[in-house]
């Protein structure tokens, strides 16, 4: 490859005045220098100096434009180092349609998954989880917290929430979840998901390796099991640029029952 610099600026012949915001003209010109693969993964870009003496723009205009980048997550800036072009991660398509645990989704792609557990522990529960669980105020929950790892990238911060009647000892769940509560009759057979948008709290973005202000996912989600009672609560941050999620529908038939895929 290329000198990544030369590479840079072979694409700012186009920075000229187009009535767009000269920070967008350049955003949109390193994009197309990564997208061409002129530069590529972890390429190191020129100082912001640099490009503004070369592209004849001022240094404020290359600042916002380099700051976009490092939020889309396009480039990573690293302290003491300078700024780079990103690693490209392999999206992952997730179904909204099958409820399957992290390590069984991983398992079936090839990926080697891992935990990293942040909290493991018995605790009052919260005004949402009595409401969610349907308990009582003097009824205590088992709460599993953990940051979720597939091929040594980051993709998820889960958080679940179970009765401890039903799951007493949190810390004998060492991986899957389900997979423990099936060898106790509890593995759940349908839930309802609730997916927004959200900027995770500096905590977290720096748990996901995410720039503070990047937009990520948040699936909240209540399990329950065939006999319809409820038996998990969670609440989970996806990365957004790792994540795909992906729902079948279908038109109903005359009878309003579901028909064929049209």
């Amino acid at each position: 490859m290329s000198d990544p610099a030369s590479a840079i600026f072979e694409t700012l012949r186009d920075v000229t005045p187009t009535g767009a915001p000269l920070y967008l003209q350049l955003k949109k010109n390193i994009e197309e220098a990564v997208r061409r693969g002129l530069i590529g993964p972890g390429d190191a870009l020129p100082s912001e100096r640099e490009i503004a003496a070369r592209a004849d723009i001022s240094r404020v205009t290359v600042r916002k434009a380099v700051q976009d980048l490092v939020k889309s997550g396009v480039l990573v800036q690293r302290h003491g180092s300078g700024t780079f072009v990103a690693p490209r991660r392999e999206r992952v398509e997730q179904s909204l349609s099958r409820l399957t645990s992290f390590t069984e989704d991983m398992a079936r792609r090839g990926m080697a998954a891992r935990s990293q557990w942040l909290d493991r522990g018995i605790y009052t529960a919260s005004p949402d989880e009595m409401m969610a669980l349907g308990l009582s105020s003097s009824e205590l929950v088992s709460r599993l917290s953990r940051l979720r790892i597939a091929d040594d990238t980051p993709l998820a911060i889960e958080r679940a929430t179970i009765s401890a009647s039903v799951l007493p000892d949190p810390r004998e769940v060492t991986s899957s979840l389900y997979m423990a509560l099936s060898e106790t009759g509890h593995r759940p057979v349908r839930a309802v998901q609730r997916i927004s948008a959200i900027n995770p709290g500096e905590a977290d973005a720096r748990l996901l390796e995410v720039p503070l202000g990047t937009a990520c996912l948040q699936i909240e989600r209540i399990s329950y099991l065939a006999t319809g009672k409820v038996i998990e609560f969670t609440k989970s941050i996806y990365r957004g640029d790792a994540y795909d999620f992906v729902a079948e529908l279908r038109l109903p038939g005359p009878d309003g029952q579901e028909g064929e895929n049209t």
